[in-house]
């Protein structure tokens, strides 16, 4: 982190999803020193700042969705002009499905320093619970709201062979595990996590079909899915065409069918597309 006086800087700071425990000694010393805090809710940044016996002294501005774009040129302004411009969230790290990417990508178009002082993480804490491998992963964001645009993102998902952790609305949960029922099948493994690290923290593991019974009841608070990776079964090509045409039924083109299913299940892709046309022909 550079430390020169005098020299502005974008820092980027993790804040607590709900254990006030959580917050770093660095986030408090930065809501204290900031020239200038840019908040995604201004209440709740102040109400933390209050809750960790902290006085902010710099100027506070809101920094949410529909504003971003308007304040980037005036937060660059204050960081070109030798001030630190703090950025925070509601919950966990900003630039994470929250506002922060656009404003980080305008300091690094004019050379601006940027830092980060790292903290909670949902995506981060929902793998670490969910008892599923996660070697290797990747992240989502928000599944998509329409049934048939998620039936179509989940399709993309079939030969994952990564855990993807994704986030979900409560009143959608039922209806996503549904879909993924559908497309993925009724065993792919998962985890739903509810409320991370709040006093109702919920993490409910089982197959896809077992977490889309369970949903039915209903889901409160903020939920983080992650989602086991593919397992590679070798499969012969006749006996996928089935798979295939049903991806394509979704919208899916034939070659990127599979392709997918190919990978998935460890076959040949030329040897799957022949035994798709053989099928077809007959």
């Amino acid at each position: 982190m550079d430390t020169t006086a005098g020299t502005g800087r974008l820092m980027l700071a993790a804040t607590p999803m709900g254990e006030i425990g959580d917050a770093s000694q660095r986030l408090r010393d930065a809501l204290g020193a900031a020239d200038v805090v840019a908040a995604e809710d201004t209440r709740r940044t102040r109400a933390l700042a209050k809750a960790l016996g902290v006085e902010i002294t710099g100027r506070v501005v809101s920094f949410y969705d529909h504003v971003e774009a308007a304040r980037i040129p005036m937060l660059l302004d204050e960081i070109a002009g030798g001030r630190t411009v703090l950025l925070v969230t509601d919950a966990g790290m900003p630039s994470v499905s929250d506002p922060g990417y656009r404003m980080v990508a305008a300091c690094v178009e004019r050379e601006l320093p940027v830092t980060c002082l790292p903290g909670p993480s949902a995506v981060t804490t929902a793998l670490a619970l969910s008892g599923l491998p996660m070697e290797r992963f990747c992240f989502d964001g928000f599944a998509p709201r329409k049934s048939g645009q998620r039936k179509q993102w989940l399709g993309t998902l079939v030969a994952e062979p990564r855990a993807v952790v994704f986030f979900e609305a409560p009143h959608r949960l039922a209806a996503c595990l549904a879909d993924a029922v559908d497309v993925l099948g009724p065993d792919r493994r998962a985890a739903v996590c509810r409320e991370l690290t709040k006093t109702y923290e919920e993490v409910v593991r089982g197959t896809l079909a077992e977490l889309a019974e369970w949903a039915v009841e209903g889901a409160r608070g903020e939920i983080t899915v992650v989602l086991e990776g593919a397992q590679p079964i070798s499969a012969a090509p006749a006996d996928l065409v089935d798979h295939v045409e049903s991806l394509v039924a979704k919208g899916l083109r034939l070659k990127d069918a599979c392709a997918e299913v190919a990978a998935a299940n460890g076959a040949s892709r030329k040897e799957l597309y022949d035994a798709v046309l053989a099928a077809r022909s007959d």
